[in-house]
């Protein structure tokens, strides 16, 4: 079959971070220097021989870019300056809009202004809804109890509305991504248990980013597992134990124990980030496209007028403390709704996923390996013929 070429496919992925591709003469330093790079997924440079050659179908259907945690040995030793391991970022962009059936992806990669637009849009409007549903039901002088404002198990609801939406999105953006790498591929003699033996990987690799950690520079890894860590708490406390975390203004320490150190961990995390793009400080900082900006700046804000609001609570200011309440949700909305399944948190999902896909994959050329030297091994023939 006729492999057909995209020969605008670099300028393309321009929007999304991909700015270098062509200084790429094939040296291989970037390969030999990458601790996770070896057969088959030779990356940076076997992705950036696909993209050069503008191959768009065999892009969309590699994991490579995903097995790639961004340390910066290959930009550092790259001698024409390429940037291979920002080339792997803005292609991590780039499948993720490829992936995403609806195109917001594409939209919020290709142009800060879309997604920062629909972030302002979906906020105001979700400002506008909490605050009519307030005053229909409730007082603005009650932060909780009978007439609150806000009630806790209505807020609760919507959360778990908002929650299935998110996970709709997401699953179908993945059931995609496994169509495009392992799917389609009919040579591929993948088995159901296959896919039920490598599952562990999944949780594994989400919760301790362990392939992340082989990478020279630990500290990279630690701050990015705590701040993933530290959001992950604050949606499980959010979503299983809102309840206890509104009620007050008395604070129940068998929960905001917890949300106190997802708190510390968000603002540090992300102030460590901001940081390290402000000053460039190595390889994976010296490129910033726009979504990283919108992604940090978002976290900052809502992780600081949650500890506004939970302040104004606990301080028995219920007026300001739904006031800051409204200005929290209008965030914490836009920023599940449209940043984790659309832009920079969906990493999250599809990196240990491609980690799982990976393994199916090296499980099943293994077992086809095997069947093929079964076959050629002398006398194999007649072993089947008597068999049958």
């Amino acid at each position: 079959m006729a492999i057909r070429a995209n020969p605008k496919l670099i300028e393309e992925l321009e929007p999304y971070g991909a700015e270098d591709v062509m200084k790429c003469y094939h040296c291989g330093n970037c390969s030999a220097v990458c601790p996770f790079s070896a057969d088959p997924y030779v990356f940076p440079r076997k992705p950036m021989r696909y993209l050069q050659m503008g191959l768009e179908d065999k892009l969309k259907g590699q994991l490579d870019p995903w097995l790639c945690y961004y340390c910066g040995e290959c930009s550092d030793q790259c001698p024409r300056e390429a940037e291979p391991g920002e080339t792997m970022m803005s292609l991590r962009r780039w499948l993720t809009s490829k992936y995403d059936w609806t195109g917001i992806s594409r939209l919020f990669y290709r142009s800060w202004r879309w997604e920062l637009g629909a972030i302002v849009l979906v906020a105001i409007l979700t400002a506008i809804g909490f605050t009519l549903f307030g005053m229909s039901q409730g007082s603005i002088a009650h932060y909780d109890g009978p007439d609150a404002f806000l009630p806790s198990a209505s807020i609760h609801i919507f959360d778990w509305v908002l929650a299935g939406v998110l996970l709709t999105f997401l699953l179908s953006n993945a059931a995609r991504m496994w169509w495009f790498t392992m799917g389609r591929d009919k040579d591929l003699p993948t088995t159901l248990g296959s896919y039920i033996t490598s599952a562990w990987m999944l949780p594994a690799h989400f919760f301790t980013q362990v392939r992340y950690s082989k990478c020279e520079h630990k500290r990279s890894w630690a701050t990015h597992l705590a701040l993933m860590l530290s959001y992950v708490t604050m949606l499980v406390l959010i979503m299983f134990f809102l309840t206890r975390m509104a009620s007050g203004p008395e604070i129940d320490w068998s929960v905001h124990v917890a949300g106190y150190f997802a708190t510390a961990g968000l603002l540090l995390g992300t102030a460590l980030f901001l940081r390290n793009r402000v000053k460039r400080s190595s390889a994976q900082y010296r490129h910033s496209h726009e979504s990283d900006w919108i992604f940090l700046v978002l976290i900052l804000i809502v992780a600081t007028t949650g500890i506004l609001q939970h302040i104004l609570h606990r301080s028995g200011l219920d007026v300001a403390a739904n006031v800051a309440y409204i200005v929290h949700l209008s965030l914490v909305v836009p920023m599940l709704a449209l940043e984790v399944p659309f832009s920079k948190w969906s990493h999250l999902a599809y990196r240990p996923l491609a980690m799982y896909l990976a393994q199916v994959r090296a499980t099943a050329l293994a077992r086809a390996r095997s069947g093929e030297a079964t076959a050629l091994r002398p006398g194999a023939e007649r072993t089947q013929a008597h068999a049958a």
